[in-house]
């Protein structure tokens, strides 16, 4: 799915992995499972990395870390900086499963992926969709590249009393960037490119609301035709525009029309959550946190605590988000078995989860996939 440029920017990343006298590899992976059902995929994902070991020239060391709202409720950090310090000096990339947060305000609680994400510099958010062959579904096969670090996810309210009302009033900043929106729309560009390689195609699509929001998306909007002119090879790569809510009736009712979509935070948020409906199911739908040195795979799925606990979790996420993990750290072989296997699974139908419409659990289902590699 990545073009080498995608790589080869973030080749120093495997530069610090140890290798030994035949050749090997070691990568050190922290896993970070969150809260609810995090806890059930996240050692999937971790299974999955000791099978590939097994065929290919990785080895993996595993680190256990700590994050979200349990964390919160028993240290007063929902995302420790030993975490973090862990993360910048001893990982190349990270597994995080899901975070259950409250629905209500509580004071000293933020969400710690988007801490994660901010801390880490993890500019965007990468989440292919994309139907696999021989199972019936309809023809999807889109990456959506959500700007990771700002829009209204900067997360600077306020709430005050309006003195001609005496009614409260709530104001959120909606934040976008020439800078952040130019790595946003350069690592799209950079994918495009790639699946132009491989499919003879290839056009980016690039989501706003500039209608109404003349300045921010306007700026989005900009900033991303300015991008795509910059390089003549990009000329190749079909380029559109669509407003984000023509965008949503669009991608459901014709998705075989969208390839490669940026959209700002929030956008790209509700963009990739609705688009895993064209795919079955939450549970499936992978993605991976990317930055100029550092890369977190993560589940596009919540920590649903309805089933936490209970075994029956999708980890197909998870475990397509490991193998997005090790493209964007430049293994695309591996991750290649691992996107096989998980098709071959989704191909026989019959061992799957209760999303799905089956009867098996997150242990099944992954040992199944596991007996693929």
């Amino acid at each position: 799915m990545l073009s080498s440029t995608v790589r080869n920017s973030l080749k120093h990343l495997t530069k610090t992995a140890s290798y030994s006298t035949t050749g090997s590899k070691t990568l050190t992976i922290g896993l970070i499972p969150g809260d609810g059902i995090g806890k059930e995929v996240i050692p999937a994902g971790k299974k999955i990395l000791e099978k590939i070991s097994e065929s290919t020239n990785l080895n993996f060391k595993f680190i256990d870390l700590e994050a979200g709202w349990a964390t919160f409720q028993k240290t007063g950090e929902a995302l420790p900086d030993e975490t973090i310090d862990i993360l910048k000096s001893q990982c190349q990339g990270a597994l995080f499963g899901a975070v259950q947060s409250p629905t209500v305000k509580v004071a000293g609680y933020s969400s710690p992926i988007v801490a994660l994400r901010k801390k880490l510099g993890l500019y965007a958010n990468v989440r292919p969709v994309k139907s696999v062959a021989g199972t019936g579904d309809r023809p999807v096969d889109m990456v959506i590249v959500r700007e990771n670090t700002e829009d209204l996810y900067i997360k600077e309210e306020r709430t005050f009393t309006d003195p001609k009302t005496g009614l409260r009033v709530s104001e959120a900043i909606k934040r976008i960037s020439e800078e952040a929106t130019r790595n946003i729309a350069t690592i799209a560009l950079q994918i495009a490119l790639n699946r132009y390689a491989i499919k003879g195609k290839s056009t980016l699509t690039v989501t706003h609301k500039s209608n109404v929001l003349s300045q921010s998306d306007g700026l989005f909007r900009e900033v991303c035709k300015e991008v795509y002119q910059s390089k003549p090879e990009y000329a190749k790569i079909g380029y559109n525009e669509q407003i984000v809510d023509s965008m949503v009736y669009r991608m459901f009712r014709e998705p075989e029309c969208f390839d490669v979509i940026v959209a700002p935070n929030l956008y790209g948020d509700i963009l990739s959550d609705g688009a895993a409906a064209l795919v079955g199911s939450l549970g499936v739908v992978p993605s991976a946190n990317v930055g100029k040195d550092f890369v977190v795979g993560e589940p596009c799925h919540g920590s649903a605590p309805d089933i936490a606990g209970r075994g029956i979790s999708n980890p197909v996420a998870t475990i397509r988000s490991t193998a997005l993990m090790l493209e964007f750290l430049g293994h695309p072989d591996a991750a290649n078995k691992i996107q096989k296997a998980v098709d071959a699974n989704a191909v026989e139908n019959t061992i799957k989860t209760p999303d799905l419409g089956g009867k098996s659990t997150t242990e099944e289902v992954t040992n199944d996939i596991i007996s693929k590699l």
